[in-house]
Protein backbone atom coordinates (compact mmCIF):
# COMPACT_ATOMS: atom_id res chain seq x y z
CA UNK A 1 0.00 0.00 0.00
CA UNK A 2 1.67 3.08 -0.81
CA UNK A 3 0.82 5.44 2.00
CA UNK A 4 0.75 9.29 1.32
CA UNK A 5 -1.81 11.49 2.63
CA UNK A 6 -1.74 13.72 -1.26
CA UNK A 7 -2.51 13.48 -4.50
CA UNK A 8 0.85 13.00 -6.69
CA UNK A 9 1.92 13.04 -9.98
CA UNK A 10 5.38 11.86 -11.19
CA UNK A 11 6.24 12.88 -14.95
CA UNK A 12 9.07 10.54 -17.23
CA UNK A 13 11.23 12.47 -19.01
CA UNK A 14 13.14 11.75 -21.98
CA UNK A 15 16.03 10.90 -19.89
CA UNK A 16 15.19 6.95 -18.31
CA UNK A 17 17.07 7.78 -15.38
CA UNK A 18 15.07 11.67 -14.14
CA UNK A 19 11.57 11.70 -13.14
CA UNK A 20 9.77 15.04 -11.41
CA UNK A 21 6.76 14.76 -8.91
CA UNK A 22 4.58 17.16 -7.99
CA UNK A 23 1.45 17.24 -5.94
CA UNK A 24 -1.84 19.03 -7.29
CA UNK A 25 -3.27 19.01 -3.93
CA UNK A 26 -0.15 20.61 -1.93
CA UNK A 27 1.29 23.59 -3.54
CA UNK A 28 4.42 24.30 -4.34
CA UNK A 29 5.39 20.73 -3.71
CA UNK A 30 7.57 19.09 -5.99
CA UNK A 31 10.48 17.04 -6.20
CA UNK A 32 12.78 14.81 -8.61
CA UNK A 33 13.56 11.23 -8.22
CA UNK A 34 15.45 8.53 -10.27
CA UNK A 35 13.10 6.15 -10.80
CA UNK A 36 8.94 5.42 -10.15
CA UNK A 37 10.04 4.15 -6.75
CA UNK A 38 12.27 6.65 -5.67
CA UNK A 39 9.85 9.62 -6.38
CA UNK A 40 7.12 7.92 -3.90
CA UNK A 41 9.47 7.49 -1.22
CA UNK A 42 10.92 11.16 -1.75
CA UNK A 43 7.09 12.44 -1.93
CA UNK A 44 6.09 10.43 1.07
CA UNK A 45 8.79 12.36 3.48
CA UNK A 46 8.77 15.33 1.43
CA UNK A 47 4.94 15.91 1.71
CA UNK A 48 5.51 15.38 5.24
CA UNK A 49 8.15 17.94 5.42
CA UNK A 50 6.20 20.49 3.35
CA UNK A 51 3.15 20.31 5.76
CA UNK A 52 5.62 20.72 8.48
CA UNK A 53 7.10 24.27 7.15
CA UNK A 54 3.40 25.65 6.41
CA UNK A 55 2.70 24.87 9.87
CA UNK A 56 5.62 26.77 11.03
CA UNK A 57 5.13 29.73 8.95
CA UNK A 58 1.33 30.00 9.90
CA UNK A 59 0.22 28.92 6.17
CA UNK A 60 -2.84 27.18 5.70
CA UNK A 61 -2.44 23.71 5.22
CA UNK A 62 -4.84 21.79 2.99
CA UNK A 63 -6.69 18.62 3.83
CA UNK A 64 -5.65 15.43 3.27
CA UNK A 65 -7.37 13.96 0.23
CA UNK A 66 -9.29 11.03 1.50
CA UNK A 67 -8.72 8.54 -1.92
CA UNK A 68 -5.08 10.17 -3.41
CA UNK A 69 -4.16 9.05 -6.25
CA UNK A 70 -0.85 8.25 -7.89
CA UNK A 71 -0.43 8.84 -12.16
CA UNK A 72 2.22 7.96 -13.65
CA UNK A 73 2.91 9.80 -17.07
CA UNK A 74 5.27 11.16 -19.57
CA UNK A 75 5.88 14.91 -19.24
CA UNK A 76 3.91 17.40 -21.03
CA UNK A 77 4.98 18.41 -23.61
CA UNK A 78 5.14 22.18 -23.75
CA UNK A 79 4.19 24.53 -26.85
CA UNK A 80 6.50 25.93 -29.25
CA UNK A 81 7.99 29.25 -28.05
CA UNK A 82 5.85 32.31 -30.29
Amino acid sequence: MIDLKYSLFIEATSDPSFFGFYSPDLEGFTGVGHSIEDCLYKAKWGMEEHVALLADQKLPIPKANPNPTVVVQNEAELAPAA
